[in-house]
């Protein structure tokens, strides 16, 4: 029968493919909305190009550590990939607001006895063919829009949190890459300083076999190389840990063999406060996202309160429902139609139901709206704290290279001095401490800065 059945089958739904076509356009045309466009990038995350890792022996620059970083990120990744479910729960939703479409074939057989129906009387006879196609579809139906409008404002929060998630990674970055470059500029100050500390023990030396100083000034002196030595073994311990550090975040493989380049020397120039207020103010994600939260819970409400409301559906069949595999009857009768049906459905009683879910979109609302005004009040202040600590940063660093050169100048006028005759051992001493004390300063006064200002990215969305 299947075999009988199958050239029929074939010529009843190739006679209905242009039919269908038609309905679908006029579907589309009606709801004013194109079939989804299929993402920039379909490919898995795992999948996504990724940039070229550097070899060992080329320098790691920060934006090739920030491209490699957007890769490798755990945090991001899962940032995005929250942002991407969300655009397809969108999608999934608006589909939901337009009419769908389905074929349906069935044979029912029913064993016969004598009578129109067979055994079975609720059936209309032994043999019953069915093959159709319908169309059903919402004409009002508040919930279904409401749905609609929480995916889209879900959509907007997962993707301002997948923008935080990158800029924080910015920052997160900016501090670990200058941290590294502070870590090696502290342990080529210390190798500095053992040299200069060997200097002042050759110098004493010197002086004692001419009988010109007393052996405690060769003593504090070797005392002296000892405690540089120690400091240098710690700056080169800290190199390593920097460097490691580092080295998780931005390469998909463990490495420990790299080399960064130095530029905390190019000190970029601090936009105005206003101009900052101005472009936290525009794309700060924080904000963005407590927004959408509220449009969220606000759709939500709305949807809570459609549960007072009917809704209006709309079913459209066509095709066959006959004795007969035909189109038309043994007496001439055609056999294949249409039929259509529109339903309301109106909620009489739900004990309580509806309401409770109303009061809990208006607590959830309150909730958000209470989360949006923290936020924006935290960003104003977040704005003035993390300039005015730009700003600082920026300042001393005048200051900071001041002090170094004072003292390296004082350090070289302490050593003539002692050489004369006129200074002790320990203001040797002091001074060298003291010139190491402005190194390490300097350093960590640019590094400061630096990290200053990502965090100023991190609410303007800049570099």
């Amino acid at each position: 029968m299947l075999r009988v059945m199958a050239q029929p089958v074939r010529k009843f739904f190739a006679s209905l493919l242009p039919a269908v076509v038609a309905v679908l356009s006029t579907v589309q045309v009606a709801a004013g909305q194109t079939p989804h466009p299929p993402p920039g990038d379909a490919r898995p995350l795992s999948q996504a190009a990724a940039p070229q890792v550097p070899d060992s022996g080329a320098p790691l620059t920060l934006q090739r550590a920030l491209e490699l970083a957007r890769v490798n990120s755990q945090q991001l990744r899962s940032a995005l990939f929250n942002a991407r479910v969300a655009t397809e729960d969108r999608v999934q939703a608006r589909a939901g607001l337009l009419p769908g479409i389905n074929g349906f074939l069935q044979h029912i057989y029913t064993e016969p006895n004598g009578t129109p129906s067979g055994v079975f009387i609720a059936n209309d006879g032994p043999r019953v063919y069915n093959a159709w196609i319908a169309a059903h579809g919402d004409l009002f139906s508040p919930q279904r829009w409401a749905d609609y409008r929480v995916a889209a404002a879900a959509e907007a929060v997962a993707k301002a949190r997948a923008d935080l998630a990158a800029r924080g990674l910015v920052a997160t970055i900016v501090q670990n890459y200058y941290a590294l470059v502070a870590a090696v500029r502290k342990a080529a100050s210390a190798l500095q300083s053992v040299g200069e500390a060997q200097t002042f023990l050759d110098i004493t030396q010197r002086q004692e076999r001419g009988g010109e100083v007393a052996r405690a000034d060769v003593v504090k002196a070797q005392i002296q190389v000892e405690q540089r030595l120690r400091d240098a073994q710690e700056a080169q311990l800290n190199v390593l840990k920097s460097r490691l550090g580092l080295s998780v975040l931005v390469f998909p493989d463990f490495r420990e063999s790299f080399t960064v380049v130095d530029d905390l020397q190019d000190v970029a120039p601090l936009v105005p406060l206003d101009t900052v207020r101005t472009m936290a103010a525009a794309g700060n994600p924080d904000v963005k996202a407590a927004q959408a939260s509220v449009q969220q819970e606000s759709s939500g409400l709305s949807g809570a309160r459609s549960g007072y409301l009917p809704s209006v559906s709309f079913d459209y069949f066509y095709g066959i429902n006959a004795n007969q595999w035909a189109i038309y009857s043994s007496e001439g009768d055609r056999l294949l139609g249409s039929s259509a049906s529109v339903q309301m459905t109106i909620p009489l009683w739900s004990w309580g139901a509806v309401q409770s879910r109303i009061r809990q979109s208006q607590l959830r609302l309150q909730q958000a709206r209470a989360e949006l005004s923290f936020t924006q009040r935290q960003l104003e202040a977040n704005t003035i704290v993390f300039y005015r600590e730009a700003e600082t940063a920026r300042q001393q660093l005048d200051s900071l290279r001041t002090s170094l050169d004072l003292s390296t100048e004082s350090l070289r006028l302490t050593l003539l001095r002692y050489q004369a005759g006129d200074a002790t051992v320990l203001e040797v001493v002091d001074a060298q401490t003291t010139l190491t004390q402005a190194r390490i300063a300097y350093d960590d006064g640019l590094v400061r800065y630096r990290v200053a200002l990502a965090n100023l990215q991190t609410l303007t969305g800049t570099p």
